[in-house]
């Protein structure tokens, strides 16, 4: 039986030389609740102490429809002040563009001031990698890229990516870039598998870019799963699970982790535990036949 390779114990992101570990710890809920600056450093803490030291946030990350802007990166810029060696065990990742109440901004002027003020809030001079979060289809991508490139080569920002974009809009804006994407960060799980059939996991190999797999476990839709495919899609994951002594949710990432795109999954989650755990997902081995039998529970159709 055909096995595939064990996740990497870090990886390359994209072409820069800059070294992450394969699974990456995501903010977006992280300002939730009125979580204090000392809870909070225990989430990074967790992170860190399980090896996972690619954090990703955004400054959109806390905003609640009327309020909220700014405060996922805010706080962890807090937590960065109190404990100013954190800075150097992480790879920090941030995203912007998008600038309630509108829906996107890229324009020259919005992205200079996004980029300064996301640096503002996490309390640092740099982040090893910015992401355009939703495309701006009113932006021409070379007006975006002069930008980003400046911001490279101001030292504010020392790689680029894109999150959510289409494989034409990838293509664009890397085109007109002269500091060229690293990666690429789309929603990825066992419940969405478009990536790995609409070409985007195929672009990212060509382009040398890291693919941030967001929402890897569907939105939590895996840990309850309602339709007929959902519960196929989690009987597939099982099997592995039970065999690797692993929770559902590690062999998702492992799943994914398994892809020669190298996909890095970020955990969304907010507690010390799952956080932890998610490191496991380097020490389950897939075959080809069950990393198969969950893509075509998937599909919900056999492969040709």
């Amino acid at each position: 039986m055909s096995e595939l390779p064990l996740p990497p114990a870090t990886r390359q992101l994209g072409s820069s030389g800059i070294e992450v570990s394969p699974i990456a710890w995501g903010m977006w809920r992280l300002a939730e609740n009125g979580r204090s600056a000392a809870d909070a450093a225990k989430l990074v803490h967790a992170a860190l102490d399980a090896g996972i030291t690619f954090l990703d946030t955004a400054d959109i990350y806390g905003f609640n429809g009327s309020g909220g802007f700014g405060d996922a990166e805010a706080l962890l810029g807090e937590v960065l002040a109190a404990e100013p060696g954190l800075r150097g065990r992480m790879v920090l990742a941030t995203k912007g563009g998008i600038m309630p109440p509108l829906p996107y901004d890229q324009s020259a002027d919005y992205l200079r001031k996004a980029i300064d003020a996301s640096l503002t809030r996490l309390k640092t001079d740099s982040v090893e990698l910015w992401q355009v979060h939703r495309p701006d289809i009113l932006a021409h991508p070379q007006e975006v890229a002069r930008v980003l490139d400046d911001a490279v080569t101001s030292g504010k920002i020392r790689t680029l990516g894109v999150s959510n974009f289409t494989m034409a809009q990838t293509a664009a804006l890397n085109h007109f870039l002269g500091h060229k994407l690293v990666s690429t960060q789309p929603e990825i799980s066992p419940l969405r598998i478009d990536c790995f059939e609409n070409g985007e996991l195929d672009q990212a190999m060509m382009l040398g870019l890291t693919p941030l797999a967001w929402s890897p476990l569907g939105g939590g839709r895996l840990a309850k799963p309602e339709s007929a495919r959902d519960h196929a899609i989690c009987a597939a994951l099982d099997k592995v699970a039970g065999e690797a002594g692993v929770s559902r949710s590690v062999a998702a990432y492992s799943w994914l982790m398994a892809h020669p795109a190298g996909i890095i999954p970020i955990i969304g989650s907010q507690q010390v535990e799952r956080i932890a755990e998610g490191a496991a997902a380097l020490k389950v081995r897939w075959t080809r036949t069950d990393w198969y039998a969950v893509l075509v529970a998937a599909r919900g159709v056999p492969l040709p």
